[in-house]
C-alpha cells in the first residue's frame, strides 16, 4: 500500500478519542486556573495598555463581565470537547475562544499556549467524537470503531515538530554552558526541601540538567515511535515533565505533554486496559480489518502539505535576520525556542517636541505592570510598540507631536548590560514590520561566564 493510500487506511479510533478526552480536561483546568489566580482581571482588564501582536492590534479585550463570560463559555466548551458532546461546535468555540485570549497580550506568549492553540484547530480537523462520546452515543448509527490513518499521523508530526526544534534549539554555546539553567535551579532550590536544594546548586545538577534536556528533546520522539525503545521514552518522559513541573513555574505544560505521549501508542492501547476496555469496546464500535481507501480528498492532501511546511518553515525563519535571535526576538516566536534565555535591564522613554523645544522622561513602570514592564524589557518589538503608544497618547493628551527615543539596557544570561535598541533612533517615525530591524543594537558577542553560587550551611 502506497503512502498516500495508507494515510487513509483505517486505525483504531480508540487512542485519538481518549486523547480527545484528556485534551479537553487539560483546557479546562487551565481555564480554572485562569479564573482562580485572577489572572483574568490581571492580564486583560487591569491593564491600562495591552500589547498587542503585528497585524492583531484591532484585537481588544471585552468589559471586565464580558472576559468573565467568555471564559466560562470555553470552560463549557472543553467539557464538550471532553465528553464528545456538540462536538464540532464545541471545538470550534474552545479553539475560537483560545485564540481570542492568545491575540489579547503579546506580553503572554507562551509555547505552551501557541501549542494547545495549533492542537485545538488540530482537533477540529478531526473526527475524534466518532467514539467514545454523547455524540456516538446519541447517534449510534454515526458511531465507528475506526478513523483515517492520517488524523493520528498529523498529531504525531505536530509533537515530533516541537521536540525536535526544542531540541535543535539547544545546540547553542549559552546552553552548552549551562547558562541561564543555572540560574532557574538556584530559583527552583529556594522553593524544596534544603537536602534537594542544596544539590540543585551542583555543577553535576546543572549538566544533567543541560545533557538531559537536549538529548531528551532530540531523541524522545523517535524512541516514543519505535516499539523497542517506547518503554524506556516512556519512563524517560515521565521523568522529564514530572521534574520540570516539580521544580518550574510552567503551568499545564509538562502534564499535556505528558498525556499527549500516549498518541505515541498503539492506536487501540485502550482497549487494553484491565477492567474497562470490554467496557469501551461497547462505546467504539469495533475495528475494520480492511476499509475501502478513498481516492480523492486533494483538499486535504493539500491542507495537511501545507500545514506541515508552514510548521517546519516557521521554526527556521530566524535565519534570515541578522543576529543573535535571542537578543533581536526576531523569529524567537512560534519556534519552540523554550525556556534558551534570560534577559533583565531597565528602560526609560525621552519624549521630545520639536515644535516647542519642550521635552520629557516617562517610566514606563508608571502605567506598565510589573509583568508588561519585565516583557518588554526583553523585546525590542515590545519596546517599539510602547513607543508608539506614548507618541499617540501625548499628541491626543498634550496636543504636540513627540519624538521618542527609548534607553533600554538589557543583560542576555547575565551578561553586562547593554543598549537593546539605538537610543539615538525616534522611535515613533519607525513603523513595525517582518524586515530585519536596523534600530536594535547589536547583541554581545562576548562569552557568558556562569558565576559560581557557594551556599553557605545555616549552623
Amino acid at each position: 500500500m502506497g503512502l498516500q493510500a495508507r494515510a487513509w487506511a483505517p486505525v483504531d479510533i480508540a487512542g485519538l478519542a481518549v486523547f480527545r478526552l484528556m485534551f479537553g480536561a487539560v483546557m479546562l483546568v487551565d481555564l480554572i486556573r485562569y479564573w482562580i489566580a485572577g489572572w483574568i482581571d490581571g492580564h486583560f482588564v487591569d491593564p491600562a495598555f495591552l500589547f498587542k501582536y503585528h497585524w492583531l492590534e484591532w484585537v481588544q479585550p471585552l468589559p471586565r463581565v464580558g472576559m468573565y463570560v467568555a471564559v466560562a463559555v470555553m470552560m463549557v466548551a472543553s467539557v464538550g470537547v471532553a465528553l464528545g458532546a456538540a462536538y464540532r461546535l464545541a471545538a470550534v468555540v474552545l479553539l475560537v475562544g483560545h485564540a481570542y485570549l492568545y491575540a489579547l497580550a503579546a506580553t503572554h506568549y507562551l509555547n505552551h499556549a501557541y501549542l494547545l492553540g495549533l492542537i485545538a484547530l488540530l482537533m477540529v480537523c478531526v473526527p475524534a467524537a466518532d467514539g467514545l462520546s454523547i455524540d456516538a452515543w446519541r447517534r449510534p448509527k454515526a458511531r465507528r470503531g475506526w478513523v483515517p490513518m492520517w488524523t493520528r499521523w498529523v498529531l504525531l508530526a505536530q509533537l515530533l515538530i516541537v521536540y525536535t526544534f526544542g531540541g535543535i534549539a539547544k545546540l547553542n554555546a549559552d546552553w552548552l554552558a549551562g547558562v541561564p539553567v543555572a540560574g532557574w535551579l538556584q530559583g527552583a532550590a529556594k522553593r524544596v526541601p534544603e537536602w534537594m536544594g542544596t544539590w540543585l546548586d551542583t555543577e553535576v545538577a546543572v549538566g544533567l540538567m543541560v545533557q538531559g534536556g537536549l538529548w531528551f528533546d532530540l531523541l524522545v520522539a523517535p524512541a516514543l515511535l519505535w516499539r523497542r525503545t517506547r518503554v524506556l521514552a516512556v519512563m524517560a518522559s515521565l521523568a522529564f515533565h514530572l521534574t520540570n513541573a516539580y521544580l518550574f513555574d510552567i503551568g499545564v505544560f509538562p502534564w499535556f505533554m505528558l498525556l499527549a505521549t500516549t498518541l505515541f501508542f498503539d492506536p487501540s492501547w485502550p482497549r487494553r486496559l484491565p477492567w474497562i476496555g470490554r467496557t469501551l469496546d461497547g462505546w467504539l464500535g469495533p475495528v475494520p480489518v480492511q476499509a475501502p481507501v478513498p481516492a480523492g480528498h486533494r483538499k486535504t492532501k493539500a491542507l495537511l502539505l501545507g500545514w506541515l511546511v508552514f510548521q517546519l518553515a516557521m521554526p527556521l525563519r530566524h535565519h534570515l535576520y541578522p543576529g543573535n535571535v535571542a537578543w533581536t526576538e526576531q523569529g524567537h516566536y512560534y519556534a519552540w525556542r523554550m525556556k534558551l534565555r534570560s534577559k533583565s535591564g531597565s528602560a526609560r522613554f525621552v519624549l521630545r517636541a520639536p515644535s516647542t523645544g519642550q521635552s520629557w522622561v516617562v517610566d514606563p513602570a508608571d502605567e506598565l505592570t510589573p509583568w508588561q514592564t519585565r516583557k518588554m524589557v526583553a523585546k525590542p518589538d515590545l519596546v517599539l510598540q510602547y513607543a508608539h503608544h506614548l507618541a499617540a497618547r501625548w499628541e491626543r493628551e498634550q496636543g504636540v507631536a513627540v519624538e521618542v527615543r527609548a534607553q533600554v539596557n538589557v543583560s542576555l544570561n547575565g551578561r553586562q548590560r547593554r543598549p537593546l535598541v539605538d537610543p539615538e533612533v525616534n522611535l515613533a517615525a519607525v513603523e513595525a514590520s517582518l524586515w530585519p530591524a536596523p534600530w536594535i543594537a547589536e547583541a554581545p558577542i562576548e562569552p557568558v561566564r556562569r558565576r559560581r553560587r557557594r551556599r553557605t550551611r545555616q549552623p
